[in-house]
């Protein structure tokens, strides 16, 4: 199975394929309203302006297997984030990132980078990075800040395609 093959529902509950986002550099993460790491929204937002001009996507995808600190419905993690951390990221359904019910995204991203103590997601605000292709270059704990992100995403926007 490739990325570009994949499809999800985003937060309205309409299947996109991402398709949708070749050519795109993206960073793919599993996101909590109520987690301590809730604050990188706001770095999240930051890198985004940034970069988006430059063919760079933020795909947000709200999760409540960890502690459930993402217990909302979808409408209320996107008033909550964008009334407090002003997103404009492209939010999706709320999923699972580990286990029977996982997310067929996250199967495939857990493929390609397994990480450090095995393929399964710890926490929220897991971050991946991918390329123009479809590529996943990096897998970040939810420790690294979005801005300490930002030469791997320059870097890869200024990759000839």
């Amino acid at each position: 199975m490739k990325f570009y093959n994949i499809s999800v529902k985003d937060a309205k509950g309409a299947q996109v394929s991402m398709s949708e986002y070749a050519g795109k550099v993206l960073l793919i993460v599993n996101t909590a309203t109520e987690c301590g790491f809730t604050p990188q929204y706001a770095g999240l937002q930051d890198l985004y302006v940034r970069y988006r001009d430059r063919g760079f996507e933020i795909l947000d995808f709200p999760c409540n297997q960890f502690g459930h600190q993402a217990p909302g419905t979808n409408e209320e993690i996107a008033s909550f984030c964008e009334g407090r951390f002003g997103t404009t990221f492209r939010r999706f359904d709320k999923i699972e990132v580990n286990g029977a019910n996982e997310s067929p995204l996250y199967t495939w991203l857990k493929s390609q980078k397994g990480g450090v103590g095995g393929a399964n997601i710890k926490w929220n605000f897991t971050k991946f990075l991918l390329d123009r292709s479809g590529e996943v270059t990096a897998r970040y704990a939810p420790t690294k800040t979005p801005t300490a992100l930002e030469a791997d995403v320059s870097k890869l926007l200024e990759a000839p395609v």
